[in-house]
């Protein structure tokens, strides 16, 4: 058996209707039927038999593209620091891999320089005369 459900004024379920969309505006959500079938107690079905037009109208607003607001949201504005901060990361790690090769190859050419050097010299140094004893 089933519920007798009233049947409620449009002006009501209009109110309602208004409600529902600005809520789902201000959370960046789409509306449903049964977001506004749910509020008034209805089924989605009882919803949509009793009111097509106002069901007609709730479909119309999720296939429309979103509206701009008056700005990005605060979800919006931590995701895109959140990016910016990986790629900013992303850049110092690969600048602080190139300085540290090249902090490697300036070592290992410094100590080439010098080997170089002691060969063209031949000084011989007298710490390495009394090691050899």
């Amino acid at each position: 058996m089933t519920r007798q459900v009233p049947d409620l004024p449009e002006a009501h379920v209009r109110k309602h209707l208004q409600e529902v969309l600005d809520t789902c505006r201000e959370t960046n959500t789409a509306p449903s039927v049964l977001m506004l079938a749910r509020r008034l107690g209805l089924s989605n079905t009882t919803f949509r038999r009793r009111y097509p037009e106002i069901a007609r109208e709730i479909a119309d607003h999720r296939a429309a593209p979103p509206t701009l607001r008056s700005g990005p949201t605060e979800h919006d504005r931590l995701v895109a620091r959140n990016a910016k901060l990986r790629r900013r990361n992303r850049d110092l790690n690969s600048q602080l891999a190139l300085a540290i090769a090249q902090i490697q190859f300036l070592t290992l050419r410094a100590a080439k320089l010098e080997e170089d050097l002691k060969a063209q010299t031949n000084v011989t140094r007298l710490a390495d005369r009394r090691f050899r004893r």
